[in-house]
């Protein structure tokens, strides 16, 4: 798959958190609706075709997936209500009661036209290789209400990866165009108003009853409308939330702590994943070499970086992957070199590297020179950090180039000119599988493996791992992470957090999605 297409799916899944907010009856932010804030137009609404992050928010309450992962982890019936797993398929057993909209029933051949859809190179959809595994087929056996899906290898992940696969049904299954600007799924709510760059509106289905572990919509609590409210600033929608015209929302701005302070106002901090930096490790570049790159960590108080980039609200990095993970554990304490500016000033003299008059290390002639990049739309925060860094290798003797580059530019300059050598680069996964394009492979542009990864030791653990599904393989998956990290190929400095406030109401977002029938109104029934 192409390096687009992985960017496209991690900056989706890198801006949700998993969390959820309570409060007590304070007010109304509009009688018998749910409202709740989203920082940009959720565009097109295919979900074959999902490219950012309120594409996803916008489509989870409308469409249903075979399976659903709790908070904690736990994988719960959606539309299926049981499975078997086995190294290279799954197998789905349906519910029999699930309805579209439009009130035809979904059915195993419902699910195998979706798989069709999705992996036809003519859609050309996004998903693939990242959410849906590449070469996945369907089968059904309409008898038994099954429907099987395999891949052509082991994949160690097939049941959690269906979590992401909405299921289109009804007249979207029949003419994929109509669903650009609107819904065509089996979830608890329907799509009946949509004002790009201002408002999607959504009703609630009467007697939903096949959400996670069969939550319905019956509960007098479940609000009778949603609707999901354009607001590109955090500063706006935190007002929004002060004068109550708003039930929920997300922040991950210096705004969040003004919520902290709202009488009726409740909130909660929720990790959103590793914030990571990379060295270009192909030929030419100063990554290619360990020795440097252990060096250069050696010179760097990542807890202190860590502090910086998140402003002082991040979670000490403890793995590669996203709550909830399905491996839990700590990959990263003592896997990394720790802060030591005197040793790592040894170690670059030991690689050869030595000071000039002009202070700048070089060898053989040749200056050591890093030019590193950073996202320019992600705040004083993400600068200030990308300073830190850059004066910490100053301060041992490294020429060092910083360079903002905004989020429109940022998958041209890191997988088509390549003009870096040390990039941060927050991914953002909710699976190890998630990672193996980037992570190893073909390089780009031929392949996703954008840092020119090579690390042997990673390629086997994960090849191993994905011979056994789901968790069995945790432990090769922890490996596989601990290997990547005692070579400096990846380096995670802080856990991000967001805060979730909610007024009037609880919700959950579990990985990017909600949970639509976790959805409840507190302040009075309807």
């Amino acid at each position: 798959m192409t390096r687009a297409r992985v960017i496209a799916w991690c900056t989706a899944v890198s801006l949700l958190a998993a969390g959820c907010g309570t409060t007590q009856p304070a007010g109304s932010a509009g009688g018998d609706t749910f409202s709740f804030a989203v920082k940009g137009d959720p565009g097109l609404l295919d979900p074959a075709q999902v490219r950012n992050t309120n594409t996803y928010t916008a489509l989870s309450l409308a469409y249903d997936t075979l399976i659903h992962v709790t908070a904690n982890g736990k994988v719960v019936s959606g539309l299926a209500r049981a499975w078997k797993v086995r190294p290279s398929s799954v197998t789905f057993t349906l519910r029999r009661d699930v309805t579209c909209a439009d009130g035809s029933r979904v059915t195993p051949d419902t699910i195998a036209q979706n798989v069709r859809h999705v992996t036809d190179p003519a859609t050309k959809s996004p998903t693939i290789g990242v959410t849906v595994p590449e070469g996945l087929k369907a089968t059904t056996d309409k008898a038994a209400n099954t429907v099987t899906l395999a891949t052509p290898k082991p994949f160690g992940f097939i049941l959690e990866s269906t979590r992401f696969m909405f299921m289109v049904c009804g007249k979207g299954l029949k003419d994929p165009s109509v669903l650009a600007h609107s819904t065509s799924g089996s979830g608890p709510f329907q799509l009946t108003s949509a004002k790009p760059n201002q408002s999607y509106t959504y009703a609630r289905r009467k007697h939903y009853a096949w959400g996670p572990g069969g939550a319905g919509t019956d509960d007098p609590r479940t609000p009778g409308r949603v609707v999901l409210k354009v607001v590109p600033s955090e500063q706006t929608a935190a007002n929004m939330m002060i004068s109550n015209q708003l039930n929920g929302v997300m922040l991950n701005g210096p705004d969040r702590s003004r919520m902290q302070k709202i009488p009726g106002v409740t909130t909660t901090e929720q990790s959103i994943g590793p914030s990571e930096f990379f060295f270009h490790e192909g030929t030419g570049h100063p990554g290619h070499d360990r020795a440097l790159r252990s060096a250069l960590l050696q010179a760097v108080d990542l807890r202190q970086l860590g502090a910086i980039a998140s402003s002082g609200t991040g979670r000490k990095a403890t793995g590669l992957v996203q709550s909830p993970r399905p491996c839990a554990g700590d990959t990263v304490s003592g896997n990394l070199p720790a802060f030591n500016q005197g040793a790592a000033e040894k170690a670059l003299d030991a690689a050869g590297w030595h000071r000039s008059g002009s202070g700048v290390r070089t060898k053989g002639g040749k200056r050591l020179s890093i030019r590193m990049v950073y996202g320019a739309s992600s705040g004083e925060a993400a600068t200030a950090a990308a300073e830190y860094l850059a004066k910490a290798w100053e301060n041992v003797g490294v020429d060092v180039h910083l360079r903002g580059v905004v989020d429109a530019a940022y998958a041209d300059v890191e997988s088509v000119t390549q003009d870096w050598d040390v990039i941060w680069e927050p991914l953002g996964v909710t699976l190890p599988t998630q990672l193996l394009g980037m992570l190893s492979g073909p390089f780009t542009p031929d392949g996703s493996n954008f840092a020119h990864l090579t690390n042997k030791r990673y390629d086997d653990e994960t090849a191993r791992a994905g011979d056994r599904p789901g968790t069995a393989g945790c432990p090769l998956w922890r490996a596989s992470e601990v290997s990547l990290l005692r070579s400096g190929d990846i380096v995670p400095v802080v856990d991000r957090t967001a805060t979730i406030a909610s007024r009037n109401s609880t919700f959950q977002l579990t990985s990017g999605l909600f949970e639509p029938t976790s959805i409840h109104l507190t302040g009075g029934s309807r």
